[in-house]
């Protein structure tokens, strides 16, 4: 029996990505579409806009979509997230998250809702994204110090939140690392006469333009050298197929009643 998936934010880029990467898997089916309320795309088939003919039309139904679904994927907003986080709480609907630009008393929420059911939460859901976070935490400790970390992100000119999740989640395993927190050593802007480099500061630096998907670089510069740790996204169907292994992740420990928040670590299999 194929795994039920509703998506949210289908009418979107990421959306329809994900709405795509579902249609591909033999072992996933497309129950459900959702977008907000008024969106263009609502009464649409969710792929329309890809050359799929699915059957399923957008809509703004949530508690309907959830009826008929396993798991819900959602790369929406915060607020979004966190509605249709607590819904997912009321039906039993396990949930995959990848919106970004959640503040902690919103991250704490999403917490809340995880105690009912399984949550996979990550700002970034590249495999590659998340085998490099445990490369951070790796030169940061052997380098130590020494060596002064910096995190220079690039997306596209539409992008609303910055630095990005997956530029902050970096900046948290490197703080991991130092034994620090991101709130103690974060530096997020340098303007004018900033003095010298605080030791143990972790730099941010935030670039937006064009329809960049997505690049992320980590520096650590030592006295004679310097080290670069770069991911490079060319496609969202990237973060989509890290979705996908993130539903089948959930809607296991869903049936095996593991509820709690999750994140791609636990997916992959990386602590």
């Amino acid at each position: 029996m194929s795994l039920r998936i509703a998506v949210a934010g289908a009418g979107g880029r990421m959306g329809q990505a994900l709405v795509e990467a579902v249609l591909a898997a033999p072992d996933l089916a497309l129950a459900a579409a959702l977008d907000v309320p008024g969106s263009a795309f609502v009464g649409q088939d969710a792929g329309e806009r890809i050359g799929h003919r699915t059957g399923v039309a957008v809509t703004e139904d949530v508690d309907g979509a959830l009826a008929v679904a396993d798991v819900l994927i959602d790369f929406t907003r915060p607020e979004g997230t966190l509605a249709h986080a607590a819904a997912c709480a009321r039906r039993r609907v396990a949930l995959v998250a990848g919106t970004t630009g959640l503040a902690p008393a919103q991250r704490a929420e999403l917490a809340t809702h995880a105690r009912a059911v399984p949550i996979v939460f990550a700002p970034n859901m590249s495999i590659g994204v998340n085998v490099l976070l445990k490369l951070v935490e790796l030169a940061t400790a052997r380098l130590g110090p020494a060596y002064d970390v910096e995190i220079v992100e690039m997306h596209h000119r539409h992008k609303v939140d910055a630095p990005s999740g997956t530029a902050l989640r970096l900046g948290e395993a490197a703080a991991t690392a130092m034994q620090t927190t991101l709130a103690e050593s974060a530096v997020y802007a340098r303007e004018g006469v900033t003095g010298e480099r605080r030791a143990g500061s972790i730099g941010f630096a935030t670039l937006r333009g064009g329809d960049v998907v997505g690049e992320h670089t980590v520096i650590f510069a030592g006295a004679g050298e310097r080290v670069e740790l770069t991911h490079k996204a060319t496609s969202r169907q990237t973060f989509a197929g890290g979705a996908v292994r993130a539903a089948r992740f959930v809607a296991a420990c869903l049936a095996s009643n593991r509820p709690g928040l999750y994140d791609m670590a636990d997916v992959l299999g990386l602590e």
